[in-house]
């Protein structure tokens, strides 16, 4: 046996050995406590561990007496549907408080309006028109609220939607945003969910502004009370104001289809106002195709061939049939370009 070897074996027991007052030594140097180094509690250099509570660690467990360390989650121990809804709730404030947003949303609403105004003040004269239509309005205030979905459905209504869903991720791009959205972790999937959330409650907010504004403004300018449906049939006032719940919720459905086609010309394009306008054409064309004769072949696949059919609760019993027909045609818009949505965004190259 060497002489080095007696003293390395000294040195290690040193090193090893707890100190007087609790502490441990390191390298022959000890960090006391109390009054000999001038403060409270055990003093530790920084980024150090003593060898005898690493030597202890890996045999016993950690020591009682330590406070163990623990990770605390990113999120304040929120779920993903926490998370999810905080998301959403940030990105709705953002479009209600967007200007231009703001703007479409009034002037929708005032349509109805400006219709009830110029009826109530020429409707006598138009009473014998095509249909009896006016004469439904004048009659009773409720129809007002028809007259204004079935004039605002097939394009300004869309436009609007249009707007908001296409600016959903190309805004985002353009803005030079997306990639710092990604950057937290929310996760490309969670990220479109709420921006396709997002329009959809924005379609709630337009199917419901433009009927209560009809709805109000068609009850103070008309008279009101029971209502003669389309079949013939008179229901009270209250079970009319209840079908039109099933109108709102109808064409907030349609509308919703048209997000999901939007939002996938979003996650093609940088530019937000070549996925608006791809939709709005896109919009038209199919309205003109609708009325070719000779392409009546095609009106079961085209959107806005769906749109109307909210007519359906003004016949009793209500046309469940029309209706059902319908939303199977959203869902299956919603489903098909939702799914090209999301497998071209989870896949594509971020680079703004």
């Amino acid at each position: 046996m060497s002489k080095a070897e007696p003293e390395v074996r000294d040195l290690e027991a040193h090193e090893a050995s707890p100190a007087r007052d609790g502490s441990f030594a390191r390298g022959g140097f000890e960090a006391r406590s109390g009054s000999e180094a001038g403060g409270a509690g055990v003093r530790r250099t920084p980024g150090l561990v003593p060898v005898a509570e690493s030597r202890l660690t890996a045999e016993h467990g950690p020591r009682a007496d330590l406070p163990a360390l623990t990770a605390t989650p990113q999120d304040g121990g929120t779920g993903p549907a926490r998370a999810f809804l905080r998301m959403l709730g940030s990105e709705l404030g953002l479009t209600f408080r967007r200007p231009r947003n703001v703007a479409m949303l009034t002037v929708l609403a005032a349509v109805p309006v400006l219709l009830g105004v110029v009826l109530r003040l020429v409707g006598g004269d138009m009473s014998d028109g095509p249909g009896g239509i006016i004469q439904q309005v004048t009659g009773n205030g409720f129809f007002l609220a028809f007259i204004s979905l079935s004039a605002l459905v097939p394009l300004l209504m869309p436009v609007a939607i249009a707007v908001v869903a296409a600016d959903a991720v190309a805004g985002e791009a353009s803005g030079g945003t997306l990639r710092y959205l990604l950057a937290a972790p929310a996760g490309r999937t969670r990220l479109l969910a709420v921006k396709y959330v997002n329009a959809v409650l924005f379609c709630l907010a337009v199917a419901s502004a433009v009927s209560l504004a009809a709805l109000v403004t068609g009850l103070i300018l008309f008279p009101s009370g029971p209502v003669t449906l389309l079949s013939g049939v008179v229901i009270p006032l209250g079970d009319a104001l209840l079908r039109m719940l099933i109108v709102v919720g109808y064409v907030t459905a349609g509308m919703a289809a048209l997000a999901a086609v939007a939002l996938a010309l979003s996650t093609l394009t940088e530019a937000p106002i070549g996925a608006i306008a791809a939709t709005v054409v896109m919009v038209i064309v199919t309205q003109v195709l609708r009325v070719i004769p000779e392409l009546d072949g095609l009106q079961p696949y085209l959107l806005p061939n769906w749109w109307s059919d909210f007519d359906a609760v003004l016949r009793d019993p209500i046309a469940f049939d029309d209706l059902r027909s319908g939303l199977l045609a959203f869902g299956a818009y919603i489903l098909l370009f939702g799914s090209f949505a999301w497998a071209r965004f989870t896949s594509k190259d971020i680079t703004s």
